[in-house]
């Protein structure tokens, strides 16, 4: 584990695999950790490259705060990728769903720490609380509101295997992949003091749930800010995270954007389609290291 920003005196999680070549930050999104980006880290690694993961504060083994906030975040992101040698060794930073406007964010604050910037499959906007983002009146907003009820609910002392977990979140997360994800974070106690709990969650579930509503939004950036970098937004085609309607505004921020949506692949693109999205991205990386 890497050194990093102190969060309350505590570090910032983050793991490098490769031990030469250009550097490249791989940043999670809601519900996430570092480890989500294992296999991605390790085929970019391969070309050499220094590949680090992260896990953001309130998320896997980084330090837990008493708010999320995206402008916060992106300071935290900053200082670690400072302690990892930038500007002097810019980062291509990557950034899925909410990781994606945590990178955004410090791309228009931070530019020079950056070599280049890929945002998956999320857009510089507010997106609903409730209903989605298309005319199909089936379409929901991600209940991630849900997600967090459920897995507050779960009755941890209860649990004698990760089976069980599984079943007490199914009517609430009905998609099998989608509660797998979740359930990564769930994660047993080795040694749990007598009564205690046999589990725990490795993610901040109050503070998480108390700001959803800021989650969904997209902090103003300072006037006049844009990055004039190289970016790659990569979107799922079967996902509405990123919409025809986002482009003008992303366009505006980082003027020198492409897109690439990926078929057969929803708002998970690089679990959904692993080899294509890990292709784009090393080719990208090849592109901008020159």
């Amino acid at each position: 584990m890497s050194t990093g920003e102190q969060v309350d005196g505590r570090r910032l999680a983050a793991r490098t695999t490769g031990g030469a070549g250009p550097r490249v930050a791989l940043v999670h999104g809601l519900f996430g950790q570092g480890k989500n980006w294992s296999a991605v880290a390790r085929r970019l690694a391969a070309r050499p490259r220094r590949v680090t993961t992260l896990d953001l504060p309130d998320h896997g083994t980084s330090p837990w705060t008493e708010e999320v906030d995206y402008v916060a975040m992106a300071a935290t992101l900053g200082a670690e990728l400072e302690a990892l040698g930038a500007p002097d060794d810019p980062v291509v930073l990557v950034g899925h769903s909410m990781g994606g406007k945590v990178a955004m964010q410090l791309a228009l604050r931070r530019p020079d720490l950056l070599r280049a910037l890929v945002v998956v499959d999320v857009a510089p906007v507010t997106y609903p609380s409730s209903g989605g983002r298309t005319d199909d009146p089936d379409e929901e907003a991600t209940p991630f509101r849900d997600f967090v009820r459920a897995m507050r609910g779960l009755d941890l002392a209860a649990l004698t295997s990760r089976e069980d977990a599984h079943d007490a979140l199914r009517a609430a997360v009905p998609s099998d992949a989608v509660r797998g994800f979740l359930l990564q974070s769930l994660l047993r106690v080795p040694s749990p003091a007598p009564g205690a709990p046999g589990w725990r969650w490795a993610l901040n579930l109050p503070v998480i749930e108390e700001g959803l509503e800021a989650l969904r939004g997209f902090p103003d950036p300072p006037p006049g800010a844009r990055y004039d970098g190289p970016v790659l937004w990569v979107s799922g085609a079967t996902s509405t995270y990123v919409m025809d309607a986002d482009r003008p505004r992303m366009e505006e921020l980082f003027p020198r954007v492409r897109l690439l949506r990926v078929k057969g692949a929803g708002h998970w693109v690089h679990s959904e389609q692993p080899e294509v999205f890990a292709d784009a991205l090393d080719r990208f990386c090849a592109h901008v290291e020159g």
